[in-house]
């Protein structure tokens, strides 16, 4: 009589293969990487050039208002914050958005061409709709001098 062969037991793995975990964050970090300069909107200005030092310590997402060198007024919030505004719209949307979140910061995006007088305005404007104070945007020059 035959004896038969003994069968070998295997031990379950208990190893996780991270490597295609890898490969997926890879992957994700590159479509990031790619689509996180595409998601910047607004209306496109030329800012004055200034050396500053950035603002720190807000949490909120600052409300700009955007100054075009022909004088147009954009606001960053609403259903479309690609088209002007008027001067009371400007004051009637600041002012809700203030009354819902009283911190909010407010920044002023002037193009470098236009009327300093307009400027003023906007700025007028805000402090009418309720706001403490006031940010200027600027650009970092490109050769400090």
């Amino acid at each position: 009589m035959a004896v038969p062969p003994k069968r070998i037991r295997r031990k379950p793995m208990s190893e996780i293969n991270v490597v295609p975990y890898i490969d997926v964050m890879l992957v994700l970090l590159v479509i990031f990487m790619i689509t996180a300069p595409l998601l910047t909107q607004g209306v496109a200005v030329e800012l004055p050039q200034a050396n500053t030092e950035p603002m720190g310590g807000e949490t909120d997402e600052p409300l700009v208002v955007t100054v075009t060198a022909s004088g147009d007024y954009y606001l960053s919030v609403g259903d479309k914050p690609d088209d002007p505004i008027d001067h009371q719209m400007l004051v009637t949307k600041v002012a809700a958005v203030l009354r819902h979140r009283p911190k909010t910061p407010i920044m002023v995006r002037g193009d470098t061409q236009v009327e300093y007088g307009k400027v003023v305005v906007a700025m007028a404007l805000l402090q009418k709709a309720g706001a403490p104070s006031v940010g200027l945007i600027t650009q970092a020059p490109e050769d400090i001098k």
